[in-house]
């Protein structure tokens, strides 16, 4: 449905010539803040309401203006509205739109109101909206985690630092690593979220207005927690996108480490994981490659988020107080960062329950690479060896060892008894990966009754219905 504007503006009247074509194309934002029709409905609906309630329009005013906003709302979800850059904005075309439907009272919607506070308004709507959507969406891949760790229980796994071999660990451990960074992702976005829950409405273009508003029924009635203190701050503080952009930036940072250990995971090389054929791509040129591009997908796009936050604080780096249309660049970024975190999200989940573990390779991999070496510098320590003699004596078997082309578990009595008088028979089952992995029950440790522990209550904070 096209508007009969004529050019319609919110502002036309101070000017006598009209905008030049080039700067209405820079100057729109329609093309992207289209996108929060519902909450700038929302907003104006409550808006409408509380000129009511404060006797600042008619109730027949305020009821014509909230069911002729249905109504535009409905021509929008129908693909019915055509937007234009003449236009500007979602704001104008819908305000245009209510005064092809209502009338003249549609004029008296923006009373006591900017498009400064709206859009701050809208803003904190669609990014609180978003925020519940991100959050289900971490709580999913989560779950998937936590699947994926119980079906593996048992299973030892090299440990790395340095990407080198260092001691094992059960999967199960491993995984749960990136469960509780997803908590602090979490933490993260609720704290952010908390925040974005106040009210600009009512601060109007800066300096706030002479009507009798009521702002603090707008944002009960909109879900949030309060309104905001400072007019100035209110329409020019966008520290909340900032805020949710870090917090989506560091999310994305470690779901491309996850997706940087699958792709290592599932070379050859490693052999511990086969991806599933739905999250892999072939070679037009070599018929026998399965490439994990899903998971180097979610590794590449972290540098498009991270992007994202960086292109935000630019924009505000130089601000004055208060509203500045450089904050129209605010949008973008927010946007395409909760896309594209909600659709790696939405792959990864599914991808690790689609995942085969080769526990027989992992379980080779803890063979090789005196991964146990450790394991025998605690047993002397405890034998009463001084820790940093019992870790050279532990290098000396190492390269024993090594020389001999063997494992610490290959070595003799004798032998050990050459390298330390201390190590008796009872070192042999130390040095077992079991052994080893029991061995370590200090808090957060690997250890399979800490693995439990955690397991369990993971499983009640994600399913908390059950």
């Amino acid at each position: 449905m096209a508007i009969s504007k004529d050019k319609y503006k919110q502002w036309g009247g101070r000017f006598a010539e009209p905008t030049d074509a080039m700067m209405e194309r820079i100057n729109a934002s329609i093309g992207f803040d289209q996108r929060f029709y519902r909450e700038d409905i929302r907003g104006s609906q409550a808006h409408a309401a509380m000129l009511a309630r404060q006797g600042i329009i008619s109730p027949n005013e305020a009821q014509a203006i909230i069911k002729g906003l249905e109504q535009v709302r409905a021509e929008i979800e129908a693909g019915h509205m055509e937007f234009s850059d003449s236009l500007e904005d979602i704001h104008t075309h819908v305000e245009a739109r209510l005064k092809e439907i209502i009338g003249e009272p549609a004029g008296k919607l923006h009373t006591a109101r900017s498009r400064n506070d709206q859009v701050a308004t809208d803003l904190r709507l669609w990014v609180l909206a978003a925020g519940a959507e991100l959050d289900a969406a971490l709580n999913e891949y989560q779950r998937a985690l936590v699947e994926l760790a119980e079906a593996n229980r048992g299973v030892i796994m090299p440990g790395y630092t340095h990407l080198q071999r260092a001691q094992p660990v059960l999967l199960a451990h491993h995984l749960l690593a990136y469960c509780e960074m997803a908590w602090r992702d979490r933490q993260r976005l609720a704290d952010c979220l908390g925040r974005a829950a106040r009210l600009p409405l009512g601060a109007a273009a800066l300096a706030g207005t002479p009507h009798p508003l009521d702002p603090a029924s707008v944002a009960r009635e909109l879900g949030m927690a309060g309104t905001c203190a400072n007019s100035l701050d209110a329409v020019s503080d966008r520290d909340f996108v900032a805020e949710l952009l870090f917090a989506l930036s560091l999310a994305q940072v470690h779901l491309s480490r996850l997706a940087e250990e699958l792709i290592l995971w599932s070379s050859q090389e490693f052999g511990f994981v086969r991806l599933s054929d739905a999250f892999s791509t072939g070679s037009s040129i070599m018929p026998q490659k399965k490439n994990p591009d899903a998971a180097e997908l979610i590794r590449g796009k972290s540098g498009r988020v991270i992007g994202s936050l960086v292109s935000l604080l630019v924009v505000l780096k130089g601000l004055p107080l208060a509203y500045n249309k450089d904050l129209q660049e605010d949008k973008e970024p927010v946007f395409d960062a909760v896309d594209t975190v909600l659709d790696c999200l939405k792959v990864l989940a599914p991808m690790l329950r689609g995942l085969a573990i080769d526990a027989g390779r992992m379980r080779q991999a803890v063979r090789q690479g005196f991964l146990n070496a450790t394991e025998l510098a605690d047993y002397l320590a405890r034998k009463g060896v001084p820790f940093r003699r019992a870790h050279e004596l532990a290098g000396k078997a190492v390269r024993l060892a090594e020389i001999r082309g063997i494992t610490l578990e290959e070595l003799s009595l004798a032998q050990y008894q050459e390298i330390s008088p201390e190590i008796q028979e009872d070192v042999f089952p130390c040095l077992e990966p079991e052994r080893a992995v029991a061995a370590r029950m200090s808090p957060g440790g690997t250890a399979g009754q800490n693995v439990e522990a955690a397991l369990k209550e993971a499983r009640k904070r994600l399913w908390p219905a059950e």
